[in-house]
C-alpha cells in the first residue's frame, strides 16, 4: 500500500540514493500528524454507519431525480448500492488516514472510477454531493479535534477532487 513513507523510500531507491533531508522532513511531518490521522480514523470507524447514511441521504436529497424510473437509484437495490459505494469510499478514506497516504483510495477507488460511473450511467456528482455534505457537516470539537478534522477533510477533499 502506498504511503508517504513507501513513496519516499521508493523514489530514493529508484534514484539510487539515500533519502534526502527534505525527504526525511516530509516523512517526519507525516509521522507527526499520525496521531491526528488515527484519531480521525477512529472517529470515522466508530460512527461510519451514520456518516454513510447522512451522506447518502444528502445525495438523494440534492439529486432526487435519481430515484426516477431509468435513473441510477430507481429501485431499492440500486439505492442500497449507492450507500454501499459511499461506505466503500469511507472505508478507503479510513485506510488512507491509517497509512498516512492516498494509496488505498488511489489503488482501490480512483483508478478507473470515472469510466465505470460513465459506463453504468452513475453521476459522479451524486457521490461528490455525499462527500461534500460529510465534509461540510464536520463540527470541531464535537466530532473530533481540530487537527484530526484537518486530516479528515483533506482525505475527503482528495476523493472529491478525484471525482471531478
Amino acid at each position: 500500500m502506498k504511503s508517504v513513507i513507501t513513496t519516499t523510500i521508493s523514489a530514493a531507491d529508484a534514484a539510487g540514493r539515500f533519502p534526502s533531508s527534505s525527504d526525511l522532513e516530509s516523512i517526519q511531518g507525516n509521522i507527526q500528524r499520525a496521531a491526528a490521522r488515527l484519531e480521525a480514523a477512529e472517529k470515522l470507524s466508530g460512527n461510519h454507519e451514520a456518516v454513510v447514511k447522512e451522506g447518502g441521504d444528502a445525495c438523494f436529497a440534492k439529486y432526487s431525480y435519481l430515484k426516477n424510473s431509468g435513473e441510477a437509484g430507481d429501485s431499492a437495490e440500486k439505492v442500497n448500492k449507492c450507500y454501499r459505494d459511499i461506505d466503500h469510499y469511507m472505508r478507503l478514506i479510513n485506510y488512507s488516514l491509517v497509512v498516512g497516504g492516498t494509496g488505498p483510495v488511489d489503488e482501490w477507488a480512483i483508478a478507473g472510477s470515472k469510466e465505470v460511473y460513465r459506463a453504468l450511467n452513475l453521476p459522479a456528482s451524486a457521490y461528490i454531493a455525499a462527500f461534500t455534505f460529510t465534509r461540510d457537516r464536520l463540527c470541531i470539537p464535537r466530532d473530533m479535534s481540530a487537527q484530526a478534522g484537518v486530516e479528515f477533510v483533506g482525505a475527503l477533499d482528495y476523493v472529491i477532487n478525484s471525482l471531478c
